[in-house]
């Protein structure tokens, strides 16, 4: 049986509110939450893998970094966040002190985050679709609006899926598309990649030293992830790619690819 308890910890001076999953594990997880959004996740979708996690034998711990939710301080982005993402750590490592590894999961600039920080503590990284762009990520950037950069990368991907259905392919044959359109788009698609931004080096940078496990969880239809592909470099055999999949992974089946991810990661 697993219990859901809420709780406050010290980041330094500011007060943050947690979450904890209990269950009888030895390994954690320590999930971290992106852009702006509270402990739950976007349509609760961090508070439902917490408890199927938890479920599965896992105890789990989330949090709202400072100035977000219900946690006290200024907001300083997922750049500023490090302290806290420790000090949460801290925190779960005491109040489940049979616990002896933790994973740290995060989407999106708390993916980034956790990069930034090496790990922030952790020993080992599940990380899905991180950021590389240079501003803060937005409420609409979590939805996949994401920034014109991500264009290219994200029209390619479109395309291939398309090209693999029949019903599409049949509809381009019977003039059912519209060619100037479509000349457009392969033409915007043709473009060369972004050049890899100093967001991404610095959190390349900041994994070098790391010597846990990391696994790299891109959803295929986010333009976020995409982004991330064309600049990391898609051949890291420690991608692991959703086809079908959403930002926040809320398809159904994305759900439980995205569970199954991360069961292996703590099992691993």
């Amino acid at each position: 049986m697993t219990v859901r308890l809420p709780l406050v910890f010290a980041s330094g001076s500011t007060r943050l509110a947690g979450t904890l999953d209990s269950a009888p594990g030895s390994t954690g997880l320590l999930i971290v939450t992106g852009g702006n959004e509270v402990r739950a996740g976007a349509f609760c979708g961090q508070a439902q893998l917490a408890a199927r996690v938890a479920a599965a034998g896992h105890p789990v711990f989330r949090f709202d970094r400072s100035g977000v939710g219900d946690s006290d301080g200024e907001n300083a982005g997922f750049r500023g966040s490090g302290t806290d993402i420790e000090a949460a750590l801290a925190t779960f490592r005491a109040m489940v002190p049979a616990m002896d590894r933790v994973v740290g999961f995060g989407n999106c600039d708390a993916a980034s985050a956790l990069m930034l920080a090496g790990g922030a503590g952790c020993d080992a990284l599940a990380l899905a679709n991180p950021w590389t762009v240079e501003r803060e990520a937005r409420a609409d950037d979590e939805a996949g609006e994401a920034p014109e950069p991500h264009r290219p990368a994200a029209l390619r991907a479109r395309y291939l899926e398309k090209l693999k259905q029949p019903r599409e392919v049949l509809r381009l044959l019977r003039g059912g598309v519209n060619l100037r359109k479509l000349a457009g788009g392969l033409k915007q698609a043709a473009r060369p990649a972004p050049p890899p931004s100093s967001l991404a080096e610095a959190m390349r940078q900041g994994i070098a030293g790391f010597g846990g496990p990391i696994t790299f969880l891109l959803a295929a239809g986010d333009r976020t992830g995409q982004l991330f592909e064309s600049r990391w470099g898609a051949n890291d055999p420690r991608i692991r790619r959703c086809e079908g999949a959403s930002h926040a992974f809320v398809e159904p089946p994305a759900r439980d690819w995205l569970l199954a991810q991360v069961l292996a990661a703590l099992d691993g």
